[in-house]
């Protein structure tokens, strides 16, 4: 958030007055830093390392040295700077970020939507309501069984009112409903997605498995 406030050219005052606490023992001090500036004298000036807010405020303490620095630029990860005859600029940007490859592989990259699911599993766990369906007759032929794995519904007769909660989707579901299976699992997903909320106050990974017999 503070350094959003700084993208937008806020002058952000803490409460104390000062900026919060930060290691400093491998960092120079603010007049250790004018003092580099001073003997380099550089052409163009670059603050690098560290979040955007100090670069921001490196980069202003740079500006109020006159005659001791030439150009400020203040680039963030993924910008492009240039530097030909005329000087130096930026002049596009490029995607960066961390990437995550599986383990043992040296080429599968991990896409952000496996990394969230693999997040979601580690914390909540998932269930998987199993449904036998006669494909002839469209009938469920016995009570759902409930599976889980990371999750633990607890006591109280919890997977009783999963099960309970599964049939009563599928008794008050059309003939159409039950025909589309991708209807149907939608509806158990959602009715026990509430059922188990209000529980266990959990959001487990919810995946609806029909078997036809």
């Amino acid at each position: 958030m503070i350094d959003h406030l700084f993208r937008r050219e806020a002058h952000v005052i803490y409460e104390d007055g000062t900026s919060p606490p930060i290691h400093v023992s491998g960092h120079a001090s603010q007049e250790e830093l004018k003092l580099i500036i001073n003997l380099v004298k550089p052409k163009y000036f670059i603050p690098i390392h560290g979040e955007y807010r100090q670069l921001k405020l490196h980069a202003e303490m740079a500006a109020s040295m006159r005659g001791a620095v030439g150009s400020i630029l203040l680039i963030e990860s993924g910008d492009i700077l240039d530097f030909d005859e005329l000087g130096a600029r930026k002049s596009g940007r490029v995607n960066v970020g961390r990437v995550c490859i599986d383990s043992g592989s040296r080429t599968d990259v991990v896409e952000d939507l496996v990394i969230r699911d693999r997040r979601h599993l580690s914390e909540d766990g998932i269930v998987l309501p199993i449904i036998a369906i006669n494909k002839l007759t469209g009938r469920v032929e016995t009570s759902p069984e409930i599976v889980t794995r990371g999750f633990a519904g607890g006591e109280n007769g919890f997977m009783d009112g999963a099960r309970q909660t599964v049939m009563q989707t599928l008794e008050l579901s059309s003939d159409e409903e039950k025909a589309d299976y991708g209807v149907i699992k939608e509806k158990i997903r959602a009715d026990l997605k509430r059922f188990i909320s209000k529980q266990t106050q959990r959001r487990p990974l919810i995946m609806p498995v029909i078997l036809e017999i």
